[in-house]
């Protein structure tokens, strides 16, 4: 279901125009108006998903949009606390996870940092999918909805700064709710930051002999990194109302993020260990990118009981970036110098139509067809030593994508305490190039039927259990399917290179994974708000994509490389068990402080049928992963506190026969205290990441008899902000 659609067991809102019709109680007026609360989204969904509104959205005074959703059940990030990262459900990596912006695929280029949480209306996460939203998304659905215009003027004014290692970084959010004549109303969100991070990296690399357990080679390097990026990003939607039930809008979303970076590093070698090729280098970086994006929504009535929408867009992604690097020996003469340079133009188009008819008594079918276009324009330029190298030297990609989707959905209730829904959807991916280096024409079609089933126990009463059985797939992206080469610097061509440091390339014939899944899960929602679950959830997964180190010969070198390429392995599963909890304590016993109690549990197991084990895993999947927070309004006075711990413990993945990695513990504290100087002014002190503990990371390669290790140590630290928030 999308955002705006009806819960399943609702009967259909009579139109606005006939509130004040004879025969029309006031009561009913209420309930017609009534917008529904997180909780009751979630209870009246026909899939299992979890609902979070504004206000926990802005409990943490969070700067990014990552962070609000890290903490939220089932839900982990890469990279380091406080640097931002991709968000994976279900401990599942990159691609598994369909994201989602106002029940919109995002445009090329889109990251989850483009948009500030002050950008938000709420949070949907979808465990299992709906034909109508699509069935990439193997893990979930992480929907983001944007701000809606509200029927008042107001202004929200927000100044921030955040330190971090000394460094201040202001941020500024300005959001203006507005109306224009007796059917028209607007909102305008503006967010323009600065920040200045440092980043320490310890690597650690070790050849080791397999058999006689010699040390061949050990070597240590300290890297230091500056940056400073800035961003600003203007979100807007603008709408009519036509008539009763009857709207058209208009959202345009833009972005622009300018970055520059500059490190040295040192690098020696541990013991007798041979030398090392250099002893220290330095690099500097520059990117731009920018985000142009318009969409337009109409939903008009066609009868009584019919409702048509079109949804059309089109979007603009554009990225430059330059970087180089300068190796010296250790009497400071020059040992190797590289530039490379990328220039990125991605143009994107889409449209959607889609029918909604209700037969009365909470039954309502939905159809609809989705056509989503875009090109590709790609420049790469690497030189080592001013000498350009081939396979990303002087190559240009051009390539187009189409995207092809039909699906039917019907919702109805059969009984008095039972919801169904079942849905079909047949989607066709088709991704050409036009470079004769490497082409592709990858095609593929996959269908999808989704079934769920919902059983309220008694009611009116708060108990519900939940069915789930769906058909969900993965994708191969364009770079995955793209053979041209992205080559190891580290190991210049027309030489050789280690397993360690491989040259990346796609594989044109990949298959996309496709998953079946069954869903199972229990609800109880507590009388005053709360809502506690468990959910269980399996699926079986052939063809999974991962990539795999193998000794190539190559036309871009004179003798064999080693190249990475995703590569279809088989079959696999994964399974869980997933429990949230949100509650006041003192809905438990009226003794007790209303402390507002926030916790969230998962357990997985997974298994590659291809790959031996022990710990053949899903890639990125660590095996538990949980928060617990809680909030306190202290009465008669205008503080509140909170605070949260989220922790995912280390893991070991066995990636192929020949490859593995381990990922370290993780451990966020978060907390934050609030203060109501005014009924519109408060002030937010929010501190992250309290006890920094370093970001851990191996990855280690089996090449002949030798096993290649490379381990990173990365250094966290607090992060403290203050914000000024403010109605005008």
């Amino acid at each position: 279901m999308t955002a705006l659609a009806a819960p399943a067991h609702a009967q259909p809102a009579a139109p606005a125009a006939n509130a004040s019709a004879p025969g029309t109680t006031l009561e009913a007026v209420t309930v017609e108006g009534r917008r529904e609360t997180p909780t009751e989204m979630r209870r009246n969904a026909s899939a299992a998903k979890i609902v979070i509104g504004r206000e926990e959205i802005e409990q943490y005074g969070d700067s990014t949009l990552g962070d609000v959703i890290r903490r939220l059940p089932g839900v982990t990030q890469g990279g380091r606390p406080g640097r931002g990262g991709d968000l994976r459900m279900r401990g599942m990596g990159s691609g598994y996870t369909q994201i989602l912006i106002d029940g919109e695929r995002p445009p090329p280029g889109f990251t989850i940092e483009q948009i500030s949480p002050d950008m938000v209306e709420r949070i949907e996460l979808l465990r299992a999918p709906t034909a109508e939203t699509g069935t990439q998304a193997i893990a979930g659905t992480i929907n983001i909805i944007l701000r809606e215009p509200l029927r008042r003027r107001s202004t929200d004014f927000r100044p921030a700064l955040t330190l971090e290692r000394g460094r201040l970084s202001p941020q500024l959010s300005l959001a203006r709710d507005g109306v224009f004549g007796e059917a028209g109303s607007f909102n305008l969100t503006l967010n323009a930051s600065e920040n200045h991070e440092r980043t320490d990296t310890a690597t650690r690399t070790t050849f080791v002999d397999r058999d006689s357990g010699a040390l061949l080679r050990d070597q240590a390097e300290d890297e230091t990194g500056d940056s400073q990026r800035r961003r600003v990003n203007l979100s807007s939607r603008v709408q009519w109302r036509l008539g009763p039930g009857e709207q058209f809008s208009l959202q345009p979303f833009v972005a622009r993020s300018e970055s520059h970076s500059a490190s040295h590093a040192t690098l020696a070698a541990i013991g007798a260990a041979p030398a090392t090729p250099y002893a220290s280098r330095s690099g500097d970086g520059d990117t731009t990118s920018d985000i142009a994006r318009l969409s337009a929504q109409l939903s008009r009535r066609i009868g009584p009981d019919t409702r048509i929408e079109l949804r059309g867009g089109a979007g603009r992604f554009t990225f430059d970036g330059t970087w180089t690097q300068q190796q010296l020996a250790a009497d400071a003469s020059p040992v190797l110098a590289s530039r490379s340079g990328t220039r990125i133009r991605d143009d994107s188009w889409w449209l959607t139509n889609k029918l909604m008819h209700s037969l009365g008594s909470g039954h309502n079918l939905v159809g609809g067809v989705e056509l989503e276009g875009a090109r590709r324009r790609e420049l790469g330029a690497t030189f080592i030593d001013n000498v350009q190298q081939e396979g990303v030297g002087g190559t240009e990609l051009s390539a187009r994508t189409l995207r092809q989707a039909a699906y039917l959905q019907d919702e109805w209730d059969p009984a008095r305490d039972w919801s169904a829904y079942a849905g079909l959807r047949v989607e066709t991916i088709r991704s050409q190039s036009d470079t004769d280096a490497a082409p592709v024409d990858n095609r593929s079609t996959v269908l999808s039927p989704l079934a769920h089933l919902v059983w309220r126990f008694d009611a009116p009463k708060r108990d519900q259990l939940r069915l789930s059985l769906t058909q969900s797939y993965r994708a191969p992206t364009l770079r995955n399917l793209s053979a041209l080469p992205w080559l190891n610097t580290l190991y210049p061509v027309p030489g050789g290179n280690v397993a360690s440091s491989p040259d990346r390339a796609g594989n044109p014939g990949l298959k996309p994974e496709q998953s079946h899944g069954i869903d199972l899960a229990l609800e109880r929602y507590l009388a005053h708000g709360g809502v506690l679950s468990v959910n269980l959830f399996h699926r079986r997964i052939r063809d999974l994509i991962r990539n795999v180190t193998v000794l190539e010969d190559v036309a871009w070198a004179d003798e064999p490389r080693w190249v990475s390429r995703p590569r279809n392995l088989g079959r696999a599963t994964t399974q869980g068990i997933e429990f949230d909890a949100k509650f006041r304590l003192s809905e438990w016993r009226a003794e007790l402080p209303p402390l507002d109690v926030r916790m969230n549990l998962s357990l997985y197991r997974s298994r590659v049928a291809s790959v031996p084990g022990p710990d053949n895993r899903i890639d990125q999947q660590p095996r538990a992963t949980g928060n617990l927070g809680a909030d306190y309004r202290f009465p008669g006075s205008g503080f509140s506190i909170g605070g949260n711990f989220g922790v995912t413990p280390g893991y070991r993945t066995q990636l192929t026969e020949l490859q593995s990695q381990e990922l370290g513990s993780r451990r966020v504290l978060d907390a934050y205290v609030l203060w109501h100087i005014a009924s519109d002014t408060r002030l937010r002190l929010a501190l992250s990441n309290l006890a920094p503990i370093a970001s851990v990371s191996s990855a280690s390669v089996l090449q002949g008899s030798q096993w290649q290790t490379i381990e990173t140590t990365g250094r966290t630290d607090l992060n403290a902000t203050l914000r000024l928030e403010m109605k005008l």
